[in-house]
């Protein structure tokens, strides 16, 4: 990614100029929560019929351009080449999700980030609901954060991490340095399976200082510390919902197959 990418990526997500940025833990975790609090996690181009290719130049028009937001794949994988750019030593993680049973997905299934510092840090703006901030790797204690209570947990001989929200399995995490590339074929499982969980619903969330907005399908969730409220949409609504509340200009909705 060049300077006049990162310039506009930055820019997408109410950041600060890299000029006055440094690569360090605070800038880190400020452009985290910018990420989070302005991209949408959404996974409407699969409802779209439009195909989901995970090149930097796809992405960088998507998300940045397009001021659209997409699934880990993308959002992660794009937001690695921000960070490497602005100096910071990124790692491209694969990561298997735990099911509702605690049973772990196949490789592949996520894609997470590792940004060496003075200590090594995990980064996730692409999991939807999750930690806000980044989390240490090498703490072996709980890690509060405005997402919940994390902790990361060695697992098996091979170097796993155990990724936990509030005591529940979240994924498990893989330490082998991938490439964006690694995850085609797991991108396109995931927009074209009827087993995937993408093609099962349409879901756009984002994170607001006030808490979680959440467009499914027609039900406009909005999850706060008071509690969670529901409304149903009329399609016109749900089309002025994507507008107002994600930024996401639609000439139709989104419709599950």
């Amino acid at each position: 990614m060049d300077k006049t990418t990162a310039a506009a990526y930055l820019a997408r997500i109410g950041a600060q100029p890299d000029a006055v940025l440094t690569p360090d833990a605070a800038t880190l975790r400020d452009l985290c929560v910018q990420h989070i609090r302005t991209v949408p996690f959404e996974n409407l181009d699969i409802h779209l019929g439009a195909r989901i290719t995970l090149t930097e130049e796809a992405l960088v028009a998507k998300i940045v351009n397009r001021r659209r937001g997409g699934f880990c794949y993308e959002l992660n994988g794009l937001f690695a080449a921000l960070l490497t750019t602005l100096g910071y030593q990124v790692t491209v993680l694969s990561a298997r999700v735990f099911d509702d049973d605690d049973a772990v997905g196949p490789p592949l299934d996520h894609m997470a980030l590792r940004v060496d510092l003075a200590r090594p840090w995990l980064v996730d703006v692409g999991f939807g609901r999750h930690a806000v901030h980044p989390l240490r790797l090498d703490e072996p204690g709980d890690q509060h954060d405005p997402g919940g209570v994390f902790a990361l947990r060695p697992t098996g001989e091979f170097g796993d991490v155990d990724v936990l929200r509030d005591g529940a399995p979240v994924y498990r995490l893989e330490d082998r340095p991938r490439s964006l590339a690694d995850f085609e074929a797991m991108c396109w499982y995931q927009q074209t399976s009827p087993d995937s969980t993408f093609t099962k619903q349409v879901i756009c969330s984002v994170l607001r200082p006030e808490g979680r907005v959440t467009l499914s399908g027609l039900r406009l969730i909005r999850t706060t510390p008071d509690g969670r409220v529901e409304k149903h949409l009329t399609e016109a609504a749900a089309l002025a919902a994507y507008r107002d509340i994600f930024g996401l200009t639609l000439d139709r909705l989104p419709v599950l197959v």
